[in-house]
C-alpha cells in the first residue's frame, strides 16, 4: 500500500514572490485593484511574510494601474455590460461592481441609462418567460412571484410592472425601444 503524500512546506512570500503571484493573477483574470489588492492580502495570510520589511501592497497596486496591468475603469464597463447582458439591473450591476472594489466614479460611468436598464429587463423577462412572453397570463400569485425575481434581479418596481402587465411581446419591445431612441 502506497504511504500518502506529506505536503511541501510553503515557503513564506518575500517581494519578488509577491510580484510574481500577482502577476500571474492578472495575467489569468480580468481583475480590478480590490480584487487584486484583497488576493494579495489573503495570500500574505496564508503564506505569511518572509522579507525584513512590510509588504507595501497599494505601491505594488499602483505600479500595476501605471503599467496598464490593472484598469478599474475597463473592467467596470465589462462586468456591467456582461450583467446587463444577462439580465441584471442596475442596483445588482452596482453591488457587484462595488465587491469588486470599484469606486463610485467607475460605477456611475459603467451603471449605463435607461435604455441599458431596459433591455436588461427585457432580457429578463424573455429569459424566464415572464408577463407577455409566458405560455399564460400569470394570475395575482405568479404575477407578484415574477415581480419579485425581477427585484431580485436588481430592476425598479416601476419596471417590472410595466413588462410584467405589458399586454404582448410587441407592446414590452416597444416600450423598450422608447428608451433607445431616447437616447439617440
Amino acid at each position: 500500500m502506497r504511504q500518502p503524500r506529506t505536503p511541501r512546506p510553503v515557503r513564506p512570500l518575500d517581494p519578488p514572490r509577491l510580484e510574481e503571484l500577482a502577476l500571474a493573477y492578472v495575467a489569468r483574470f480580468a481583475t480590478s485593484t480590490g480584487k487584486l489588492g484583497q488576493y494579495l492580502k489573503r495570500k500574505l495570510r496564508e503564506r505569511g511574510w518572509e522579507a525584513p520589511a512590510e509588504p507595501d501592497i497599494p505601491a505594488l497596486l499602483e505600479r500595476f494601474v501605471a503599467a496598464g496591468y490593472v484598469d478599474d475603469a475597463g473592467f467596470a464597463r465589462g462586468r456591467a455590460s456582461s450583467l446587463h447582458r444577462r439580465g441584471y439591473g442596475a442596483q445588482r450591476v452596482d453591488q457587484a461592481l462595488r465587491g469588486a472594489g470599484i469606486g463610485e466614479d467607475d460605477r456611475a460611468a459603467a451603471r449605463g441609462g435607461q435604455a441599458e436598464a431596459r433591455c436588461a429587463a427585457l432580457v429578463l423577462v424573455r429569459k424566464r418567460r415572464f408577463g407577455p412572453f409566458g405560455a399564460a397570463r400569470p394570475d395575482a400569485a405568479a404575477r407578484q412571484k415574477q415581480i419579485s425575481a425581477m427585484l431580485r434581479a436588481g430592476h425598479t418596481l416601476d419596471t417590472a410592472r410595466i413588462l410584467i402587465d405589458a399586454g404582448s411581446e410587441a407592446e414590452a419591445i416597444e416600450w423598450v425601444d422608447e428608451a433607445a431612441g431616447d437616447s439617440t
